[in-house]
């Protein structure tokens, strides 16, 4: 269900598996209750979300008042956050930000616009991940519900096994939470996973790739123009 990757007096970061809740949801096991029980914490608080397909780092809190705190970063965007995608195929184009309103689809979906009134902003990079797939490291501005699948989608590489909006039925959906950079109490706090349950990311073309990616923080990402952050924030 999840590993405890590391444990600060304040707050844990864990790495969470596939196919796995956050929330108590159609009789799963609340996730917090079982990282509680581990680490020895009466409460823990939940910092952020990650979708129940996508595994990878997640932070929690170990107090209300560290809650709080990591909160707030969240809020005033002083966290970098990195994911990493394997999409279904090559997409329009091999890096950029992809930028729009969101909206809610049929049933759980969203889909992309052309508009940019509150437009979700995500930064991206793309290389061949084996057998026409491509591996996405995508750098989300923005926080917005589902904004990585429809992000990848709008760009013509629906994620692989993704029950939405990809194509394909697979073992899971290649979502991962890889990297996340915070400060905290004047400190900064840097933390990455590499993601391990799921057979696509053996592929060699994806392992190597990986390896070029270890510090996303340092990579020369797309520029956001000044327009576009002040119509996100």
């Amino acid at each position: 269900m999840f590993d405890i990757l590391h444990s600060h007096p304040d707050f844990l970061v864990i790495n969470k598996y596939p196919n796995v809740s956050v929330h108590k949801d159609d009789g799963d096991t609340m996730l917090l209750q079982e990282v509680a029980k581990q680490s020895g914490d009466e409460q823990l608080y939940l910092i952020h979300r990650l979708d129940k397909m996508t595994s990878g780092l997640l932070l929690l809190g170990r107090n209300r008042q560290a809650a709080a705190e990591l909160s707030a970063n969240f809020a005033q965007r002083e966290v970098e956050k990195y994911y990493l995608a394997i999409g279904t195929k090559k997409p329009k184009k091999k890096q950029g930000i992809v930028v729009g309103d969101m909206t809610r689809s049929r049933r759980s979906s969203w889909k992309l616009e052309s508009s940019c009134d509150n437009p979700s902003v995500t930064q991206f990079f793309s290389t061949a991940a084996g057998n026409g797939r491509r591996l996405f490291l995508c750098k989300p501005y923005t926080g917005k519900t589902h904004q990585i699948r429809v992000a990848l989608r709008s760009v013509g590489s629906g994620i692989a096994g993704d029950p939405i909006y990809g194509t394909e039925d697979l073992d899971r959906g290649y979502l991962h939470a890889y990297a996340i950079r915070f400060p905290y109490q004047g400190e900064q706090q840097q933390f990455t996973c590499q993601p391990s349950n799921g057979e696509l990311w053996l592929v060699e073309e994806t392992k190597a790739a990986l390896a070029q990616w270890s510090a996303p923080w340092l990579l020369d990402w797309p520029v956001i123009p000044n327009k576009i952050k002040l119509a996100a924030e």
